[in-house]
């Protein structure tokens, strides 16, 4: 049975007064894992909700197959429902085509081959079992089991409630019963949330293992990597929407060669608008440019004086005419990536020890023996939930004191990007916030706007509206346009997308003084060049 695809075309989608989605077409064929990525608010979660049928369009249509599974949908249980209520919804199809091929394979039995529904009988019959050979109908209950063993659900009793369960255990219960399933069709909205390493790998085996259609939203580029046969970037670029073949490391390739694609036209556009603007205001009004009228040329000017001033006319009206439709249709100049701007506090670090630890403990959260970070330090710091990596930033930053010793040098400048950030003036726009911290002078020669980490839309929006992720990457800028000589950075690519992580990463590795990372972010983890610690 050829497994259906799924077809998006031309769907438009506008919320409140924004226009999220314009004129976006999707074509996922069986066996094509497709990837979403772009910034928060770009529309990812709102175009699986179209091709889910959990929302309409504006405009445009969506032909999905029938047997569809959403990640972000609710699941039909209310709190006093247990685990082995929702494996059993999840393992009803499997066991209706098992049970109707037992009833179908003894209606066989009993029926003569050339009696008049024997035919009828044999079509339906091999229609249920391609269907349950596509859905793996016989292994079902083996690979729920499985799945739940692989996602970290393996130890809870089936009997426990879901109220009984935390959130994320409900979210890792949700995608196992999807896994189970196994439908033609399977959205995922960031379905690594709350994974450890190994609960992430395994689902990217079993989503590598799925014959239908795989359509995701994610911000982890390990898994992109992993799992992706396309991805579709939903960030403005020179065309919109673009399709890249491949996997993450693929698109990153792509990605470089059209961003020098997209700065040679606009370096030659502006080359070219700079000749066309003084052809049309000096250059094309003279006779010969840039050479003087020979004795023989003034005698007979006035006789060819008509002649020349077509040819000057002319010379005018076709750079004028280039000139607008240039302007008219030049492309945009390309955002500057995300880099640190130096400051002279910072640089003034230029070697030793910034600050050591000895015997240091914080009561049933922290014990380090002995750490020292240097003027130049990169230091990665990982561990599971709960093993102190956000405790020791703290304790460097000053913020948490420890028993045991601490030294810092003299002076010294800490800052620290917390995975919490709130502002003590909410009333505040982002703009001012930014300002008031690094004074105009900086705040000018350093705009808010050009690190390209909040949109143009919520510069003057108070602080207090803004979403988790948005006063993350404002407390991020500030750090950015004044890097301190000891940055201190945890899970610093949560709420960025995947291209503005890559290039926080590219940063790190240049900025100025001292980083310490605290990260469980798989990619980062797996290309950190500096010195690396596990608690």
């Amino acid at each position: 049975m050829p497994q259906p695809a799924l077809l998006a075309h031309d769907l438009v989608r506008t919320l409140g007064t924004r226009r999220v989605l314009d004129g976006v077409s999707l074509t996922a064929a069986p066996g094509h894992r497709i990837g979403l990525i772009g910034e928060n608010g770009v529309g990812k979660s709102t175009l699986l909700r179209l091709l889910a049928g959990t929302d309409e369009p504006d405009s445009g249509s969506v032909v999905r197959p029938a047997d569809l599974g959403f990640l972000h949908q609710e699941m039909p249980f209310d709190a006093g429902s247990t685990i082995a209520d929702v494996l059993d919804d999840a393992l009803r199809d499997a066991r209706e085509d098992l049970a109707a091929l037992a009833r179908l394979t003894e209606e066989l039995a009993r029926t003569s081959q050339d009696a008049p529904g024997y035919a009828d009988l044999l079509d339906r019959y091999g229609e249920r079992l391609e269907h349950a050979q596509a859905h793996a109908a016989w292994d079902a209950d083996r690979r729920a089991a499985i799945v739940l063993t692989g996602l970290g659900l393996g130890e809870i009793p089936c009997g426990r409630t879901l109220g009984s369960l935390s959130g994320g255990q409900r979210g890792r219960l949700a995608l196992a019963a999807l896994l189970t399933r196994r439908p033609a069709a399977l959205l995922l909205d960031e379905p690594t949330n709350h994974l450890d390493d190994d609960a992430a790998v395994f689902l990217e085996e079993q989503l590598r293992e799925l014959p239908g259609v795989v359509v995701v939203a994610s911000h982890d580029r390990a898994f992109l990597d992993a799992v992706c046969t396309d991805l579709i970037d939903l960030d403005p670029g020179l065309a919109g929407p673009t399709r890249y073949g491949g996997n993450y490391t693929a698109y990153q390739a792509e990605r470089r060669a059209e961003r020098a694609r997209w700065e040679r036209r606009f370096a030659e556009e502006q080359e070219e608008l700079a000749e066309l603007r003084r052809a049309a205001a000096v250059t094309a009004h003279q006779v010969a440019p840039n050479r003087p009228k020979r004795d023989n040329e003034k005698m007979g000017y006035g006789h060819a004086g008509g002649r020349v001033q077509n040819q000057i006319s002319r010379r005018v009206r076709n750079a004028s005419r280039r000139l607008a439709e240039l302007e008219r249709t030049q492309v945009r100049k390309p955002p500057q990536p995300l880099r640190f701007h130096p400051t002279a506090l910072a640089a003034s670090a230029a070697g030793g020890t910034l600050l050591s630890l000895r015997e240091v403990c914080v009561p049933n959260r922290l014990r380090i023996d002995r750490l020292d970070i240097s003027a130049t330090e990169r230091l990665l710091v990982t561990g599971a939930n709960g093993a102190g990596k956000s405790t020791l930033l703290a304790v460097l930053a000053g913020q948490l004191e420890p028993v045991g010793e601490v030294h810092r040098r003299r002076g010294l400048t800490v800052g620290l990007l917390a995975q919490d950030t709130e502002f003590d003036r909410p009333d505040r726009t982002a703009r001012q916030t930014y300002e008031l911290a690094l004074g105009a002078a900086r705040a000018a020669s350093v705009p808010l706007a050009s690190l390209g980490l909040l949109a143009q839309r919520d510069l003057d929006r108070p602080v207090g509206h803004l979403s988790v992720g948005q006063r993350r990457r404002l407390a991020l800028a500030l750090l950015v346009a004044r890097p301190p000589e000891l940055l201190l950075l945890d899970e610093p690519t949560n709420h960025l997308s995947p291209l503005l992580c890559d290039e926080l990463e590219e940063a790190l590795r240049t900025g100025p003084g001292a980083i310490v990372v605290a990260s469980h972010d798989r990619w980062l983890r797996s290309r950190w060049q500096g010195r690396e610690i596990r608690l």
